[in-house]
């Protein structure tokens, strides 16, 4: 097997050394067309602009709860579930691959014509133009907008304007985001200053038909003066009692003391049982109604409190949602402008004639080798190889190959 192994090994080289003429020609020939291929490519510019977001450009977030932050925690939750969102890299590359974005950058620079499209055809010229394009996190956190072109000048012109333009994009979606923001809190808004004043309405009419202003102060008052009159009323029996043991029934002492006990009696039997509040005192009312009016001025009581509350966030969130409507702050800073590049991006014209160059080499030796075997055969399956044989044998004599 080792002598089978160098025999071919020999017959191999045998036969390279033997066509090294129309070998060494041809790859010559093969150099000097990749040559001129690759220098016929036009020079291709990469300009680079970088852009990063600043901190303080999460403002649909950052600023309401900056606003609510004396506030709660549930401020927070609230402007996220309004749908208030911080500006994201993603939400930059978003913009920057937007379909809306090619397109206003292919019209401004008029790449229709760069690319060739002579049928105007925009997903042709998208499509060629995403190719020269590339857009990427670098390792610093900066998003780098890449664009190749075969003028310098307006390479990085287009970066430039994609790095205006995402800021501009980027800021026209957080004025609508705001603006539909605004639409639900302002609706909210109006509905919670309809609910407060129909609290605050209903609080009233119940004040005023009860005379209620503080159920807990005037019902520890109430008690108290009903225990007063109970014990007021006690010593006016005590005292008539005795009136009528030692004077007799008819003495006047016995009638005034009576007509004070029946006084205090009757008092009494009206905060108990009356259905109607006397109208002489805010003190005084029948402990009959007391569970009713209790429980009627705690809802009135609470539901104006709840909807306090609900102002106390809602307020500030419209209020800052106004001003998210109205403003137009840059969202990003860029940091690198792209300028003219002055060396050219491709083509990378050694490792073109390199490539061409290995793969000529490797096909001439394929080519070399069926050559041989052509030349010498002499039995042909086909009339292929019986015209390979003849060109074969002729390209031999054109070098002198015995």
């Amino acid at each position: 097997m080792d002598n089978q192994k160098s025999s071919k090994i020999s017959e191999f080289i045998y036969v390279l050394l033997k066509w090294k003429k129309f070998f060494i020609f041809n790859l010559i020939l093969i150099i000097l067309i990749a040559s001129v291929f690759a220098f016929l490519l036009p020079n291709n510019y990469r300009a680079t602009a970088s852009l990063v977001i600043p901190p303080e450009a999460n403002m649909g977030l950052s600023g309401l709860s900056g606003l609510m932050s004396g506030k709660s925690s549930a401020s927070t939750i609230g402007t996220k579930l309004l749908g208030i969102s911080s500006t994201s890299e993603d939400i930059l590359l978003g913009l920057l691959n937007s379909r809306t974005a090619l397109v206003n950058t292919i019209a401004k620079f008029n790449l229709l014509d760069y690319y060739k499209i002579k049928d105007g055809n925009v997903d042709k010229a998208i499509k060629d133009f995403q190719g020269d394009l590339s857009f990427e996190t670098n390792a610093y956190g900066m998003i780098d907008i890449n664009v190749v072109n075969e003028n310098p000048r307006l390479c990085a012109d287009i970066a430039n304007y994609f790095a205006f333009l995402v800021d501009s994009m980027n800021i026209n979606l957080n004025t609508r985001t705001a603006s539909n923001n605004k639409i639900f809190i302002e609706k909210r808004y109006f509905q919670n200053v309809s609910d407060l004043k129909n609290a605050e309405d209903s609080m009233y009419n119940f004040q005023k038909k009860y005379g209620i202003f503080a159920v807990p102060e005037q019902l520890a008052v109430a008690i108290k003066s009903s225990a007063e009159l109970e014990a007021q009323f006690a010593q006016k029996q005590i005292a008539a009692d005795l009136a009528k043991s030692q004077l007799g029934e008819n003495s006047p002492q016995f009638l005034l003391l009576q007509k004070e006990t029946n006084y205090f009696k009757d008092k009494i039997d009206e905060l108990k049982n009356s259905s109607k509040l006397s109208e002489e005192s805010n003190v005084f009312f029948p402990f009959k109604k007391i569970p009713d009016m209790t429980l009627n001025y705690y809802r009135n009581f609470r539901n104006i409190e709840m909807q306090t509350k609900l102002m106390e966030y809602i307020l500030p969130m419209y209020e800052q949602a106004k001003v998210e409507e109205q403003k137009s702050i840059p969202t990003v800073i860029i940091i690198d402008k792209a300028a003219p590049p002055q060396l050219k991006y491709t083509p990378k014209r050694g490792l073109i004639i390199l490539g061409l160059t290995s793969l000529g080499f490797f096909f001439l030796i394929l080519v070399s080798l069926r050559a041989e075997s052509a030349v010498v055969r002499e039995i042909y399956q086909n009339p292929f190889e019986e015209k390979e044989s003849r060109f074969f044998r002729k390209t031999a004599l054109s070098f002198k190959i015995k």
